[in-house]
């Protein structure tokens, strides 16, 4: 079993939530992953923060704890593939949350994540949520 984790479980791990913690070390030995977007994502959040060293510094902490994996033709083909199958549902996805879905499911991987509500109408994904 590995782990792509989302960009708010590691908010959440820096925000030091017992629940998240514990799980990371429960699970200390265990592969676990980020997709580039979560990356940016974080890079976006320190840039605007009002500590923009201190979080730009965790933040290239946290990318020397986890592989960032870039986005691949592979993992685009999945996106364009969900991307259709959910407009043609009616549900609308951020396209930033579908390359990191679509990112798991190219490389068989569990996303952890605290947005459940998004993410669950992906079939196929693997999700848990170590917030609750």
């Amino acid at each position: 079993m590995n782990y792509l984790i989302d960009t708010n479980i590691i908010i959440y791990s820096l925000k030091n939530n017992e629940s998240v913690n514990e799980k990371f070390r429960t699970l200390k030995d265990t592969p676990k992953s980020l997709s580039v977007i979560t990356y940016g994502e974080l890079i976006y959040g320190a840039k605007k923060s009002r500590n923009i060293d201190k979080n730009l510094a965790t933040t290239h902490r946290v990318s020397e704890l986890f592989p960032i994996i870039n986005i691949s033709p592979a993992i685009m083909e999945t996106f364009g593939e969900l991307k259709a199958s959910l407009e043609k549902k009616g549900q609308i996805i951020d396209d930033m949350d579908l390359i990191i879905a679509s990112t798991a499911l190219t490389h068989n991987l569990i996303l952890v994540t605290n947005n459940e509500k998004h993410f669950r109408r992906i079939e196929g994904l693997e999700i848990e949520n170590w917030v609750n």
